[in-house]
């Protein structure tokens, strides 16, 4: 049996889900943006012009939820299947999107710059218990216009692996679906075979502003899968009780999933959401509070018996700095994140309110990844009921070091951590080298490790010369743009497309 927790009856699921689908008929949610309202009220929706609102009735939503497919499937650069996101299989991203880093050679706090990013793409390309990357941070050398998509193209360069991703802007999704389509064979193939998660967000409570309704839009018609993210502060923009929150965010997911579906029936999407608690003293808003974690812990339950894929924002930490509350809050959010079977779950490498990321983290949090995980395994009878051999084996030797069933299963049983978790007892420690006692050392230590022995799947150079055209052509020849200098393969042309205009712009 694979260990699971559910925080919610199915009577209570089934009330939550209920109420939402009334509040979407009787209130609707506010859509602020017409063209979008427009396509709504084509498909037989019923739409208030003036209040800019949508009505969903229930029967409508039944009918998009039925559309929506169980499973989110994610190829690689290279078109090659990689994972399914679906039923309790977890998978771990790092979080986006921060403004700052903590530089992890100075332990300074500032804006980070294409070179961090490229190194960060390079140490995430090879941590083993990191699913897929996503774009975890904006450079601050770049014009804010093609911000999100510089962040798409330097992880296109450094790995083949699919990217949680998203844009910034109304316009961003066509640049970035531009970036993604010189490695599918056109539309149709990229929609086939998609290499990117874009994360949506409804502007809570209960609505959908300009830049999320064109975003949605626009990741319907490229074929990039969809994870609806609402944020709802707790006692600020939704109730202060969890079944309160957890109704108002399934509104709004469910509303976004009608929307998607009614564009084009069966588009991939994930029931997700980033909850976080409103400090009535401080007026922070900490998503890692425990009243926080029993919202996603609900929600999830509740995308789960809707037959979606989910997402949630866990395992990463609020606190500002590298220590014992980082600690304890990410590895709190990555084994509720294991438990609970969250599809995609982003938090490794993340600092401070979803604003610092630190590669640092990033190292450690991987090892905590692997650690829960493992905890989530199945378990069941290997060879070891009855007892009788393990007791004639102890009668026999005094222990089990040898006996045939440890050197068996040992190696899938027993959890060696790696360098980044300290494992050594206090005479051990006192051996080591000066550099690999203090923990920030040693993840430092692991992070030049890593960029060291990079050696990342090459991106041939004709397409990697074609990317930086796309987002040369958005800026104008007269800005330049950062050098990236990446592993380069013997060139491919890439086909030669019409660019499409979509109308009105």
């Amino acid at each position: 049996m694979r260990p699971q927790v559910r925080f919610l009856d199915d009577a209570l699921v089934q009330t939550i889900v209920e109420e939402a689908l009334r509040v979407l008929e009787v209130y609707g949610v506010a859509v602020y943006h017409p063209p979008l309202l427009q396509r709504m009220a084509d498909a037989g929706f019923r739409v208030d012009e003036k209040e800019q609102r949508l009505f969903i009735r229930a029967d409508q939503a039944a009918a998009a939820l039925d559309a929506a497919p169980e499973a989110v499937h994610l190829f690689t650069r290279e078109g090659e299947f990689y994972t399914s996101l679906s039923g309790d299989a977890v998978h771990f991203t790092p979080a986006s999107s921060a403004l700052y880093i903590l530089d992890h050679r100075t332990g300074e706090r500032r804006r980070p710059t294409t070179q961090d990013l490229v190194e960060y793409a390079r140490v995430v390309s090879h941590l083993p218990h990191i699913a897929y990357p996503s774009t975890a941070f904006s450079t601050s050398d770049v014009p804010q216009e093609i911000a999100d998509a510089w962040r798409l193209y330097v992880l296109l360069a450094h790995t083949p692996r699919p990217v949680v991703s998203g844009a910034f802007t109304p316009t961003g999704v066509p640049r970035m679906g531009e970036l993604m389509l010189l490695f599918r064979r056109d539309r149709e193939d990229l929609r086939a075979r998609p290499m990117s998660i874009f994360t949506v967000c409804p502007t809570s409570p209960l609505r959908w502003n300009e830049d999320s309704s064109q975003n949605l839009m626009d990741c319907v018609d490229w074929g990039i899968p969809i994870e609806f993210v609402p944020v709802p502060l707790l006692g600020l923009i939704s109730p202060v009780t969890p079944v309160g929150t957890v109704t108002v965010l399934t509104a709004e997911v469910i509303s976004g999933i009608v929307m998607a579906q009614t564009l084009r029936p069966g588009h991939p999407v994930l029931f997700g959401g980033a909850p976080a608690a409103f400090h009535m003293k401080l007026t922070t808003s900490p998503m890692t509070a425990v009243e926080a974690l029993r919202v996603f812990a609900a929600y999830v339950q509740v995308g789960k018996h809707l037959h979606l894929p989910t997402q949630a924002y866990l395992g990463q930490s609020d606190a500002r700095e590298l220590g014992m509350q980082a600690g304890a809050e990410t590895y709190g959010g990555m084994v509720l994140a294991a438990l609970l079977g969250v599809n995609s779950a982003a938090g490794p490498g993340m600092l401070d309110f979803v604003n610092l990321f630190s590669l640092q983290k990033l190292v450690f949090d991987d090892e905590l990844a692997g650690q829960a995980l493992f905890l989530s395994r199945e378990v069941e009878v290997k060879e070891d009921i009855p007892l009788d051999d393990f007791v004639r084996a102890v009668q026999e030797e005094g222990h089990v070091l040898t006996w045939e069933h440890t050197l068996t299963h040992w190696p899938q049983e027993l959890y060696l951590p790696g360098p980044a978790l300290d494992r050594h007892n206090w005479e051990q420690w006192g051996k080591l080298p000066e550099d690999q006692r203090d923990e920030r050392s040693r993840l430092r230590h692991l992070v030049e490790e890593k960029l060291a022995h990079y050696q990342g799947p090459p991106v041939d150079e004709a397409r990697h010369k074609a990317m930086r055209d796309i987002l040369q052509a958005a800026v104008g020849e007269e800005v330049t743009l950062p050098e990236v200098h990446i592993h380069v393969q013997t060139p491919v042309t890439p086909r030669k497309r019409r660019r499409r205009r979509r109308p009105g712009r």
